[in-house]
């Protein structure tokens, strides 16, 4: 149970590229963003200004598009694509059909499946049928250890519930010898610095496999004066390629296929995904001048990467410990189990 902390500079591999977990292939990561809709609003997160603009709709995935996914992965991402996980620019366990896609992913995806919430409605109903469903590890993002520094940041969340809702799942998992892992997570920032070395101890004595730490960024430039003060530290000659155009896609609420996790104005948006496949579009030329204009630092025909000052934060193969790298870990300990 290791601390991840992204820092800001990192030094660069000896070349960008499809190398490691990358295939050119098909992607290693596909992220679910199934729903806009969220309980919170937080004041790391864009949520609250997404939801007052023209881009929000309160959408919910189409459950049809969630089967088409967990077939072309059973199809063409075995041994290839390291996991599926169900994340959002809302809460994914308000999805109406959440459950029931996880599990669809679970049980004929063929590959790890996680899934990313605040934790703040898993009452004993859900959680048990998160266990029952098969999910291969939940990540629970807290960012506090405190409940006032929760309540300040967690804008509409009660640290008591949340914290109670975790150390619920944790002791079913540790009680049923479930091969769920559970991971809880914290964005470090000015409101809960000063906790972080105690939200560590606590959970990890809590028995959580994993506690990750990670650093405040824009969300793609999403959060303006975020933006703005990592401009000021890293010039455009200095840039190096961002990971994600060689690593995952994203299909969102909308249906659509996207390039980036972390955009909240539809800049990243691709194809419409009920027309295609990820195949095809991974290996489109669309994704190949993407992968160039990241590889050339010319971004005047991909304007959204161009604007993002976060690319120092993602993390190739062989750069130091990542999020990857600790799904990894748990993908070869359950297969030593086997």
């Amino acid at each position: 149970m290791n601390k991840e902390i992204i820092p800001i500079a990192l030094e660069e591999p000896p070349s960008y590229g499809f190398y490691g977990r990358l295939q050119a292939e098909f992607p290693s990561q596909v992220l679910m963003d199934i729903t806009e809709v969220c309980n919170l609003a937080c004041t790391h997160c864009p949520h609250p200004d997404f939801k007052l603009s023209e881009h929000y709709d309160a959408r919910y995935l189409n459950p049809e598009l969630n089967s088409k996914m967990v077939d072309e992965v059973k199809r063409h991402g075995q041994g290839i694509t390291q996991y599926i996980r169900y994340t959002s620019n809302g809460e994914p366990l308000v999805h109406p059909n959440g459950y029931d896609m996880i599990e669809e992913a679970v049980k004929y995806s063929g590959v790890f499946v996680t899934m990313t919430t605040n934790g703040t409605i898993m009452n004993e109903k859900r959680t048990t049928r998160l266990l029952e469903a098969g999910v291969h590890m939940i990540d629970i993002s807290i960012d506090a250890f405190k409940p006032e520094t929760y309540a300040k940041i967690r804008v509409g969340g009660d640290l008591e519930v949340t914290r109670a809702n975790v150390l619920r799942l944790l002791k079913w998992v540790q009680e049923s010898k479930s091969n769920t892992k559970v991971v809880v997570s914290y964005v470090e920032q000015p409101d809960n610095s000063v906790e972080t070395a105690d939200f560590e101890k606590f959970w990890k004595d809590q028995g959580a496999n994993f506690v990750v730490v990670r650093r405040l960024h824009s969300c793609s430039g999403a959060k303006i004066d975020l933006a703005a003060m990592r401009r000021k530290l890293f010039n455009t000659e200095s840039r190096r390629p961002c990971l994600y155009p060689w690593e995952r896609i994203v299909i969102n609420a909308k249906g659509d296929l996207a390039f980036c996790p972390s955009d909240w104005v539809h800049g990243s948006h691709v194809t419409d995904y009920k027309g295609t496949t990820i195949k095809e579009t991974w290996n489109s030329e669309f994704y190949q001048k993407l992968r160039e204009a990241h590889l050339t630092n010319d971004y005047s025909n991909h304007k959204f990467c161009g604007q993002c000052p976060d690319w120092q934060s993602t993390r190739w193969p062989g750069q130091g410990r990542s999020y990857a790298d600790m799904v990894e870990e748990f993908i070869v300990e359950e297969a030593e189990k086997q």
